[in-house]
Formats: structure tokens, sequence, C-alpha cells
């Protein structure tokens, strides 16, 4: 989910809120397939699919029709929840078969938890590999130029409307797969599931550049792998010191916040230090 925020977030710069709709839309589609009978792999390709449809509205609401890129995110995620509703055809459904992804292709002769551990590397690496197979082609370079400057990639013939089409819908494709995932690992689906995801997956990104701050963008895609794993140890740490875990979403955004304002924090300090030094 982190690496999916990084595409908008960072390489296109987009500001983009579909992803707390399209990470529900995963969830509820995935679930409902397998409960129709359908494989899990096939569940999780529609989810992919759907939350690249998801990106694509932003995308026209924002390329075509000149809505600002924050309200065509919130908009297309206003109009997921009705959606969401609509595939599931109430607020949540529990995954009463016991198939799913986390028990299927042996996975579940292994310890307890380590499927989930497995499998969950054998996606991240997959997709952080097809993403820097992609951000080194010539669409990849394109997509990148656009984000650092759409006015310079435009003169130099890019097609910077079709650069946003495809980075909003890969990112929302990739949100919406791992809603597909968590709701097969938590065993249902909710259409409020997606409510501060972006704050989580941003801590994330937040994270990994703060521990590794100069990296080229291939290394960064792991360096977000880092960050996640790092943000769920806080966590965890958070919750032994006794907090209730109705406090989660609030712990998230004052991690987010401090993360957000450290790289001010260790400069004023080196300032500070310095004019120490030289007072002396």
């Amino acid at each position: 989910m982190a690496i999916g925020l990084f595409i908008t977030f960072r390489i296109l710069d987009f500001p983009d809120m579909t992803v707390e709709g399209s990470f529900p839309l995963g969830a509820v589609t995935a679930i409902s397939l397998i409960q129709s009978g359908h494989s899990t792999l096939y569940s999780l390709l529609i989810a992919f699919i759907f939350g690249c449809l998801a990106g694509f509205a932003t995308a026209f609401l924002y390329a075509k029709l000149n809505v600002p890129i924050l309200l065509a995110g919130i908009l297309t995620m206003t109009a997921l929840y009705s959606i969401n509703l609509r595939i599931l055809g109430k607020a949540n459904m529990s995954l009463t078969k016991s198939t799913n992804i986390f028990n299927q292709f042996g996975l579940n002769k292994l310890p307890t938890n380590f499927n989930g551990i497995i499998l969950g590397i054998a996606i991240i690496a997959l997709i952080i590999f097809l993403l820097i197979i992609f951000l080194n082609t010539e669409k990849g370079q394109a997509l990148i130029a656009t984000g650092d400057n759409e006015t310079m990639a435009a003169s130099i013939g890019i097609n910077t409307t079709v650069m946003k089409f495809i980075g909003l819908m890969v990112s929302n494709g990739i949100v919406a797969l791992t809603g597909g995932l968590i709701a097969q690992q938590n065993g249902f689906a909710d259409v409020n599931m997606g409510i501060g995801v972006i704050v989580i997956g941003l801590s994330a990104i937040i994270i990994g550049e703060v521990i590794y701050p100069d990296v080229p963008l291939s290394v960064r895609l792991i360096t977000i792998v880092v960050g996640s794993i790092v943000y769920r140890i806080i966590l965890m740490i958070v919750l032994q010191l006794g907090f209730n875990t109705n406090d989660l979403k609030l712990i998230s955004a004052i991690i987010l916040a401090l993360c957000l304002a450290l790289p001010t924090i260790r400069e004023q300090f080196l300032r500070t230090l310095r004019n120490g030094v030289k007072t002396k």
C-alpha cells in the first residue's frame, strides 16, 4: 500500500485521497468474488483492475475536467463508498469459506504467521521488481519527469496527461490489491476499513526516507518496506506500553507528524550545535 502511495505522493507529487476508497474497494471485491466461488488469485486480479478504474476516475476528473487533484480524489473516494456497499450488499462481510490465498500453495503447512510473512515477501518482491523495470523504461522515465517538472516534460514531447492516468491507475491498483490481501488475511471486508490508510502509508514512506535519506529511486522502494516494518514495530511497542487499541489512528497521526517534523528538528539542532561551537 505504501508503495502505491509512493507513486502518487512522491513520483507524481499528487496528494491523492482516492486510496481511502480504493483500499476497501479491493477488499470488498476480493471477499465478494471468493464467496461467489471464484479463486483467490482471480479475486485479487479483479481487485487490482477495479483499483485501476478508481484511479482512472480520479485522473479523468483532474486531467480532463480540471478538478483540483485533492478534490478529485475526495469525490472518487466518496463515490466509492456507495460502490463498495453495492458490491458487498451490506456494510461488512465475513469470509465463511476457509479458502484464502494464505492457506493455499502449501502455505498452511508453515508455522503460525509464517504464511503471511512468506507470501508478503514474495508479493512485495514481485511488485518492486516490476516497478523497477517499468521506471527504467521510456514510459517510466516520462512518468518521473512529469512529476519532477510537468512544464519541462511537456516541452520535450511527453504526454503528461497520459502519465497522470498511468500513475494514478497503477497506484490505486496496487492499493486495491493490498485491500484484497488484507481482507483475506483478516477473513472479512468492511466498507469503512479504508479510513486512515493514507496516514499509515505515508508514515511508512516518511520513516523509510528518514532512515535512508539519500538513495536511488529503485532502492527507495525497498526503504519503504523497511519503513513499514519499523512503523509496525513502533505501534507494537506503543501497545505494549498499555495504550488502548482505539487510539491507533491518533498514534499513527502523531507518528507521521513527528516523522515529517524530524528533518526540521534535526536541522535546527545542528544549527544550534554549530552556533554553540562558534561561540566557544
